[in-house]
């Protein structure tokens, strides 16, 4: 065969990570170890029965399979906004405000692409989401990192972000700053005074804010909006996903929010992407984000159960983490004994058949922390602290 050479817009470009581990695993649960897998965010609860029941009926219905609008159902974009004023205390306008996406992670692409290109520096958090990178990498722009400390609260430093703004403005003046808060993978809380202070930050530097926000009702009561923050709409674009929310995550439903001629721009890339979302799954969409605040409370019962299952596994290999945390992970501090979470994560899965996250994947600045999703069942919790404590006990014989 041919040689046939990939672009270079995928020089730098690896497979994610969570893509090569689970194929690790797959193979190590063929050779029988039966891996208890802790590292993915994919919720397993189901969606409200409402919301299974409206797309089976929708779905019967003979008029629901042509194509749609690339902007989204009226329906579904009345229900985003009316969601936005009920539990941010947002107004949009559902017909110029919002535009409706195939899962918020295509949204970071779309966003990338239009507004990125060669030559340009986009801000992106350390620890923070590989997608960001990724994305800005493909349109051709730099990332450039600034560095999240827990001293800090996992909030960015302005003077430091003004530094990288000067230090780039010749070789790649930055254009964007990637923020997320709740931030993942952390699970730092934002607060108004930080998004007030961010807001007035990106107009300052003339620089576009792209917040990420798809943890704020996880084991958080009072879910917050950069877009509340007065005059926000001038510099920032939302995303926002019922992935997590919703437990919808294979459903690939998002949005993004912000002033008219962000959505203009952006449904100019996105329009060329594809052809709209399935009419029943949008519909769906819509009876999700009308559920009250009962539907909150229950899924967050039950992660709260399994986060103290957490809390135990991690006491379990001395790792210490914050309780104020939220978001469907808990991030932790590994032991001085280790070098990197790379080498307990790979001590725990090796010799205890528990996956569990290693923070560096997040970026350097977390080599030295770990992540343990909460989307797994409290049976398999405690059968994983079984396993360490198992694994921890012969450990501790072969060392005497």
């Amino acid at each position: 065969m041919n040689e046939l050479k990939t672009s270079s817009r995928l020089d730098g470009i690896g497979e994610y990570y969570f893509s090569q581990k689970l194929r690790e695993i797959d193979d190590l649960n063929k050779q029988g170890k039966n891996i208890i897998n802790l590292g993915i965010g994919s919720p397993d609860l189901p969606p409200h029965p409402e919301v299974i029941r409206t797309l089976q009926e929708e779905s019967a219905k003979t008029n629901v399979h042509a194509y749609q609008s690339y902007k989204g159902s009226p329906i579904l974009r009345n229900a985003i906004a009316d969601w936005y004023k009920k539990w941010y205390g947002v107004e949009l306008n559902p017909d110029a405000e919002i535009l409706p996406l195939i899962g918020s992670k295509e949204g970071i692409m779309h966003i990338c692409m239009t507004y990125f290109e060669g030559g340009v520096g986009v801000l992106v958090p350390n620890p923070g989401y590989p997608t960001y990178s990724s994305a800005i990498k493909l349109s051709g722009a730099t990332p450039v990192y600034y560095e999240l400390q827990e001293e800090q609260n996992y909030f960015p430093d302005f003077i430091e972000l003004k530094k990288l703004i000067v230090e780039h403005a010749r070789s790649s003046p930055i254009k964007g700053i990637f923020v997320n808060y709740p931030q993942m993978p952390t699970g730092q809380l934002p607060t108004k005074q930080f998004f007030e202070e961010l807001v007035a930050f990106a107009k300052a530097n003339n620089i576009l804010v792209i917040h990420d926000n798809p943890y704020s009702f996880i084991l958080n009561e009072e879910p917050m909006s950069l877009l509340s923050v007065d005059g926000a709409k001038e510099v920032v674009i939302e995303l926002n996903s019922l992935s997590k929310s919703q437990n919808m995550a294979g459903w690939r439903v998002g949005m993004l929010v912000g002033a008219k001629q962000r959505v203009d721009e952006v449904l100019r890339f996105k329009s060329n992407m594809d052809s709209g979302m399935f009419l029943p799954v949008q519909l769906a969409a819509a009876k999700a984000l009308s559920l009250g605040k009962d539907w909150y409370d229950s899924v967050n019962v039950i992660y709260r159960k399994r986060r103290e299952k957490v809390f135990e596994l991690l006491d379990l290999i001395h790792c210490v983490y914050s309780t104020q945390q939220v978001g469907m992970f808990v991030w932790a501090k590994i032991p001085a004994k280790y070098k990197t979470g790379f080498e307990l994560s790979d001590e725990v899965l090796y010799h205890a058949n528990v996956f569990i996250t290693p923070g560096g994947i997040f970026g350097s600045a977390g080599e030295k922390y770990v992540r343990v999703s909460l989307c797994t069942t409290e049976e398999k919790f405690s059968e994983s602290i079984r396993r360490v404590k198992e694994f921890l006990a012969i450990k501790t014989t072969a060392n005497v």
